[in-house]
């Protein structure tokens, strides 16, 4: 056949259980078997697949911030800075503490591995998620709906770590409501 045997597998499907189990137990903590297991796949499709964990970790960060992790996509496209900024930490609060996902963020995660590969590609959609928001909050300063002497690249990495920090506090099993409520004191700090 050319190109070879056709996949006996749902691709979506096992890079979703893919992301799950990282999400869930980190780089480091996820084991090749962990993944076929999860994926119900076996070893050789997994290499043939994705090449190598390292490049399947990879796949699985862009699916996650395509899907649940597009939570500042999703807040971009809200009409004024302030709305902005409550809907990517509302957002970050509802996918970390949501029912059906794992606590915590797989981004998060994988950027506080000790492993050189999880970190890097962490940071490859971090800054991606940086850049869009700096220059969405560019954007709004141009448009008069931010004071001239706001900062957006401050005011992304500030966003940026606010969620970070919810993240984090979701992993360890603060309650949405507590995340709320410390989020509100945090961005009594946004200008005006």
């Amino acid at each position: 056949m050319p190109g070879g045997r056709p996949r006996g597998f749902d691709l979506d499907q096992a890079l979703d259980a893919a992301m799950r189990v990282f999400w869930r137990h980190g780089y480091e903590g996820t084991s090749v078997t962990d993944l076929t297991e999860a994926m119900g796949i076996a070893k050789p499709s997994l290499y043939a697949a994705f090449g190598s964990k390292e490049r399947l970790l990879a796949a699985a960060l862009r699916r996650y911030a395509d899907g649940p992790g597009s939570v500042t996509s999703r807040a971009l496209t809200e009409p004024t800075a302030r709305e902005v900024a409550h809907r990517l930490v509302e957002g970050a609060i509802t996918l970390t503490t949501g029912p059906d996902t794992p606590r915590g963020c797989l981004s998060v995660r994988c950027a506080q591995s000790r492993a050189e590969e999880a970190r890097s590609a962490a940071a490859t959609h971090r800054d991606a998620a940086e850049l869009a928001l700096r220059a969405r909050l560019e954007a709004a300063r141009a448009a008069g709906d931010l004071p001239p002497g706001a900062d957006p690249a401050d005011l992304a990495r500030f966003l940026l770590t606010l969620t970070d920090g919810i993240a984090v506090r979701a992993a360890a099993g603060a309650t949405p409501d507590e995340l709320r409520r410390t989020a509100e004191l945090a961005l009594k700090a946004w200008p005006t």
